[in-house]
């Protein structure tokens, strides 16, 4: 609790304003009134009350506006008093209540006016004489650089809590982002690999006792899709463990599509290439190989073909993917998974394409990827 409490600048402000106030008071001897045990109690209440200028900023600069009129309605000399009204202001406009710091300025100008040009006659020291206006006019510059110093402080203190906030988001928006681009990778290295197994699985035990040697081709199949999901898995886990180190295996691209074809060959599934891969950067190449590989395994695990077509087209500054199948589906979502779907129209969006995915007027299914390739000029 002391710790949130300004109690060591309050009790310097303190001693500063009465030590202050008591040369003050000597420097004006015979134009103002002396210190009394009275002027010395609304010191101690005009610096005292700062104690709690962090927890109610408008009581205080109320509060300390009002004491400060009284004791220099009182006569008592100018001083360090006045610079318990700076602070009191200053923390009421840095804290957002504007308006009351105004007002209670305001205020306490205006008491001033009145006693300095009217009520002096009335108030002590004796034979007072009315205050020059252009003392009127240092206050009121004196005021005027209070507000502005404590709106400039309010301003900077206002952006830098947004810069903070900016700050904060844009690291909860990358670790989003990354978070989806682990969970694309992990669902594609996973749901292309257990297909194949899964299918290769069910091959083998139908053939275990009548053909052998076709079911130990199968393990052998397992065996190597669980081997190459291994590898990839564990790539992606140590982006995790070692973040922003350069990864110790290159990332698949479309130059592996033909261990893509062997792979789909294997679950029993043809697969016609048309088109070359054109040289691609690293995310698109990445991109591009995942979107043709979710696409065949949905063909694997949803569609009755047991033939596709993957169609590469680039031109234009635009690269086409194009995987169909002649289904018939064999489930109600002749497409695949809402995951992986929307792992890919992720995918495309992230390099500013489309995906367009569903069947076709003649039967089967077609996924249809548009891909936006960089620019020369933009890799230099």
């Amino acid at each position: 609790m002391f710790g949130r409490w300004p109690w060591g600048s309050t009790v310097l402000l303190t001693v500063f304003v009465l030590v202050g106030s008591q040369f003050a008071a000597h420097a004006q001897e015979g134009q103002r009134a002396m210190l009394d045990p009275f002027a010395r109690v609304l010191l101690v209440v005009a610096a005292g009350v700062l104690l709690w200028r962090q927890r109610f900023p408008v009581v205080v600069v109320f509060g300390n506006a009002v004491t400060v009129a009284v004791y220099l309605g009182a006569g008592y000399p100018y001083g360090p008093v006045l610079f318990t009204v700076a602070v009191a202001c200053f923390s009421a406009i840095v804290a957002g209540h504007r308006k009351a710091a105004w007002a209670a300025l305001g205020m306490l100008w205006a008491a001033h006016v009145l006693v300095a040009h009217w009520l002096y006659r009335w108030l002590p020291p004796s034979g007072d004489v009315p205050a020059a206006w252009t003392q009127e006019v240092v206050i009121a510059t004196w005021v005027v650089a209070v507000v502005a110093l404590s709106e400039l402080v309010r301003t900077r203190r206002e952006q830098w809590a947004r810069e903070r906030a900016e700050r904060a988001q844009a690291a909860r928006r990358r670790a989003d982002e990354e978070r989806l681009r682990i969970a694309r990778e992990l669902h594609d290295v996973l749901a292309h690999s257990i297909s194949v197994i899964n299918v290769q699985a069910g091959v083998g035990l139908a053939l275990l006792d009548s053909d052998p040697e076709q079911a130990r081709t199968a393990l052998t199949t397992i065996k190597d899709a669980s081997k190459e999901a291994l590898g990839e898995v564990r790539q992606v886990l140590d982006t995790l463990r070692t973040p922003g180190d350069a990864p110790r295996a290159p990332a698949p691209g479309l130059d592996r599509l033909p261990e893509l074809v062997e792979q789909a060959a294997s679950a029993g599934l043809t697969v016609t290439v048309d088109g070359a891969a054109p040289r691609l950067p690293p995310g698109t190449d990445l991109a591009a190989f995942r979107i043709v590989q979710e696409a065949l395994t949905n063909v694997v695990r949803h569609s009755g073909s047991r033939h596709a077509r993957v169609q590469l087209d680039h031109s234009g500054g635009t690269l086409r993917l194009r995987v169909d199948d002649d289904g018939p589906a064999t489930e109600a979502d002749a497409g695949g998974s809402g995951n992986g779907l929307a792992g890919m129209r992720e995918r495309a969006a992230a390099l500013g394409g489309t995906i367009e995915a569903g069947p076709r007027a003649d039967g089967g299914f077609r996924v249809l990827a548009t891909l936006s390739l960089p620019r020369k000029d933009d890799d230099r």
